[in-house]
């Protein structure tokens, strides 16, 4: 199997962020000397990683203007262009429906407003998840202050629970292998969120899921950012 190709998702507004992303989409904002987004690049060419989507909108000719082909990144990086050929984001599901053209069969996702500098896009899970049955595997985090109520339970058997009877729910990473198939139904050009399709799809024992514990942040406010941008190491 040829290594899994991954789409980063870039087509927020950032409307928490503002006046951050009044002039600067969000995963552009740069956290420790570099825009958030090329964290994610870095880390999906040393893990093997060679051809990325980038989905956009929102002040979306930066993304092109600041990133180039990928090349300089050991990347091919394509731009699914929502504000172009929609006006607008088509919000996650949609977006990446969008995008499966130049996706295949099973890929990686990730939020490019997300900082997880230790995640490894590591090629062997990738394989394993793509001969495998499931629609989805998620990383999942202990809950954050801003979301104390979390997403999803796990099961015993290492599978998502939406509606968990017992046991803790925790939060979805933004991190994320996932098969075409759970979104390929959706009209091409229309707004559809993902959580609704995570959720039925675990009610059909269809999505595996695994904590992840190392350093991960939403970098959802301007006191996010600025308490990472502040931390000891930050340039």
């Amino acid at each position: 199997m040829d290594t899994l190709k991954a789409l980063i998702l870039a087509a927020g507004r950032g409307e928490r962020m503002r006046p951050l992303t009044d002039r600067t989409p969000k995963p552009l904002l740069r956290v420790r000397g570099k825009p958030l987004i090329e964290w994610h690049l870095e880390a999906l060419a040393r893990d093997g990683v060679r051809e990325v989507v980038v989905n956009t909108a929102w002040l979306e000719e930066q993304f092109p203007a600041t990133l180039g082909d990928g090349s300089r990144f050991g990347l091919r990086i394509r731009y699914s262009m929502e504000g172009r050929d929609h006006g607008g984001a088509l919000e996650t599901a949609g977006g990446i429906a969008k995008a499966l053209p130049w996706l295949g069969e099973c890929f990686w996702v990730v939020s490019g407003d997300i900082f997880a500098p230790g995640f490894r896009f590591d090629a062997a899970q990738a394989r394993a998840f793509a001969e495998s049955n499931r629609l989805a595997h998620l990383w999942l985090v202990p809950n954050p202050p801003y979301h104390p109520q979390g997403d999803f339970g796990i099961g015993p058997d290492g599978l998502g629970q939406s509606e968990p009877a017992q046991g803790p729910r925790y939060t979805y990473a933004n991190l994320a292998l996932m098969r075409a198939d759970l979104c390929r139904h959706l009209p091409v050009g229309e707004k559809a969120a993902l959580g609704p399709l995570l959720h039925a799809a675990m009610l059909r024992r269809q999505i595996s899921v695994q904590m992840y514990t190392g350093a991960w942040e939403n970098v959802g406010t301007p006191a996010q950012w600025e308490a990472l941008s502040a931390e000891e190491g930050a340039r």
